[in-house]
């Protein structure tokens, strides 16, 4: 391949990366999830082009990921809150109990294969999907949120399983509030503070779980320093990183624009579709 060639593939997946920035920050905003599950798949596309070993190539996705929604997530946080719309008290319930699960996921991407990491993703996407598109308001745990070591325990593995998607939690607690009863709104707007809490300690674990792979493969470009930090690439980063930031409060104003099942049954169609793609990997 000339380099001709290599400049404009390099070119197309600048683009795309800028592009997909705008529609994670959208989907910030509309769903509060922080635009990990649309990042995650995309990223995996761009590493495939751009040669990243297999072995390395799903943790490079979700650790990139996790930083990205650093800043989108606070700015779709300070949205939301400004409206009024974020439960203070579940952020206060699940701090110590979300920080644990990301620490002991971070551990766990340093020596976990890279086909767990994709399994995760679909059990937890499609049981979400199959939730919100086919749930009545009589699927309910309870007329709200317990308290107590069960409400722990949900903290726990919202943090875990957030991690090891490259998600900023929403998926989880937008799925649990309004399993106990919550409006979806304010399940929206609490997820966004949560994946404030989830991804900047997760970023920095996948940092931390990068080291040993990128000793492992020195000649691959997405991995070698000024390139990336561990599994945190920080060019992937630094591309979707504006327009995600730029787009994230209309997502805001949508979401609250949108009935509670057009919201739903949206969020449920879309965790469907980025099911289906590590489906077709996995096989």
């Amino acid at each position: 391949m000339g380099a001709g060639s290599n400049v404009s593939e390099l070119v197309e997946l600048a683009l795309l990366l800028v592009a997909v920035g705008a529609l994670s920050g959208f989907l910030a905003g509309v769903f509060g999830i922080g635009g990990g599950a649309i990042l995650v798949p995309v990223f995996y596309e761009c590493f495939r082009i751009a040669g990243v070993p297999l072995e390395v190539r799903m943790p490079l996705c979700i650790g990139t990921s996790l930083a990205v929604i650093i800043p989108t997530s606070i700015r779709s946080y300070r949205a939301h809150r400004a409206r009024g719309a974020v439960d203070m008290e579940v952020l206060r319930k699940w701090l110590v109990p979300i920080l644990t699960g990301v620490i002991l996921g971070s551990l766990i991407a340093r020596y976990a294969p890279e086909r767990l990491f994709k399994i995760v993703f679909v059990a937890v996407a499609w049981s979400a999907a199959a939730r919100l598109l086919l749930a009545r308001e009589s699927w309910k745990f309870g007329d709200d949120l317990p308290g107590g070591p069960l409400m722990k325990i949900y903290g726990f593995f919202v943090g875990l399983l957030s991690t090891l998607m490259g998600i900023g939690g929403g998926l989880f607690s937008n799925l649990l509030m309004t399993f106990y009863g919550r409006p979806i709104h304010q399940a929206v707007a609490t997820s966004s503070a949560l994946a404030v809490l989830i991804s900047i300690p997760g970023a920095l674990g996948y940092i931390y779980a990068g080291w040993p792979a990128a000793a492992r493969y020195p000649d691959v470009v997405a991995l070698q320093l000024p390139f990336a930090l561990g599994y945190v690439s920080l060019i992937g980063a630094i591309l979707v990183m504006p327009t995600s930031l730029l787009v994230a409060p209309l997502g805001v104003r949508v979401a609250h624009a949108m009935s509670k099942r057009m919201l739903e049954v949206a969020f449920g169609c879309y965790l469907l579709i980025v099911g289906s793609r590590f489906v077709i990997s996995l096989l």
